[in-house]
């Protein structure tokens, strides 16, 4: 009888590295750009060791201006390359928001389809690290609101190993972020993953009294929360978005209408928050099947807090997650 091979556990920082890694030996058009990457490593780590493994030609260290580093990736897509482009943490990206929106996300349809931008940029995303107002922004619904771009939330190990080789081959720009919090995650690794498929959402727990949608940062959370509720006869359904442009609306129409219940979690502010536009859809789609009104679990609408307690208690936590729940099932 064959063995089979055990998963290997593995870290969400390691799981991104290897993916870079991947991505660098396979294809000599791809390239690593940004603040710290090289000889620093990283800001967060996920780089660490890949210029002396490639070289400075290949993980480039850039100077201390968004704009022109995005720009310059946008540049190296037009002309062949395959860039990725690391922003350090998501308030840094609104210093390149013009390259984003008015030239990654445009030149296909303004160049009447003649000019792809095939530029992959990461960047660190959310709070719940101590990082204080201007450290822990969590932007990505605004990123999710403009056409041309391709958003991407990893939340697992394996997502953060497989996503970026599709991102890759994607002719559209791709934006993906990655959650703080997640980098020193563990996780098991499968070594035979498939590369992700970046247009459907992924059911993490099955259930069948209410559905959880979430994504990034807070299915941990979420996933605790559905555990609690099991405990105490509430069968919950989680659903992991992983893609936030263009969102998979029809996994999450399917679930509300076998579950009647739903709750979405998002670590960004309520106003005009993804959560908002998942819940519309939610109403637009599968009223109907609803025996009571979506609820929403989102950060207070306030800047984010540095004192520890005060950071924890404007952020959704699992116990907000299980409150909303029950409210939607009692």
């Amino acid at each position: 009888m064959g063995t089979k091979t055990p998963a290997a556990p593995t870290t969400y920082r390691e799981a991104m590295r290897e993916a870079l890694r991947e991505a660098l030996s396979t294809d000599e058009r791809v390239f690593l750009m940004g603040e710290d990457v090289g000889r620093y490593g990283g800001c967060f780590g996920v780089s660490l060791g890949l210029l002396e493994e490639f070289g400075p030609e290949r993980v480039r260290d850039a100077p201390l201006s968004e704009s022109a580093f995005v720009g310059a990736g946008i540049g190296a897509a037009l002309a062949g390359m395959r860039p990725i482009v690391e922003i350090m943490t998501v308030n840094f990206s609104l210093l390149a928001l013009d390259q984003i929106l008015n030239n990654a996300a445009t030149l296909l349809h303004m160049s009447g389809g003649q000019l792809a931008v095939p530029l992959v940029v990461r960047m660190t995303t959310g709070a719940g690290r101590q990082l204080a107002a201007q450290h822990s922004h969590s932007l990505e619904g605004w990123y999710a609101h403009i056409p041309g771009l391709r958003v991407l939330a990893p939340a697992t190990v394996d997502d953060a190993r497989h996503m970026l080789a599709p991102a890759l081959a994607d002719p559209d720009p791709v934006l993906i972020f990655e959650h703080g919090s997640l980098y020193n995650a563990s996780g098991e690794l499968s070594p035979s993953a498939e590369p992700v498929d970046l247009d459907h959402a992924a059911i993490r727990r099955p259930g069948t009294d209410i559905t959880l949608i979430t994504y990034g940062g807070s299915l941990v959370k979420t996933l605790t929360a559905a555990d609690e509720l099991a405990g105490e006869g509430v069968d919950a359904e989680v659903i992991d978005l992983r893609t936030l442009r263009p969102l998979d609306g029809a996994a999450v129409t399917a679930s509300v209408s076998r579950t009647h219940r739903a709750v979405v979690v998002d670590e960004a502010w309520r106003t005009g928050s993804l959560a908002a536009e998942v819940s519309s859809r939610i109403a637009e789609e599968a009223f109907y099947d609803l025996d009571a009104p979506v609820e929403r679990v989102c950060s207070a609408e306030v800047a984010m807090p540095y004192a520890r307690q005060l950071e924890a208690a404007a952020l959704p936590q699992s116990a907000d997650v299980v409150a909303a729940a029950h409210r939607a099932v009692d």
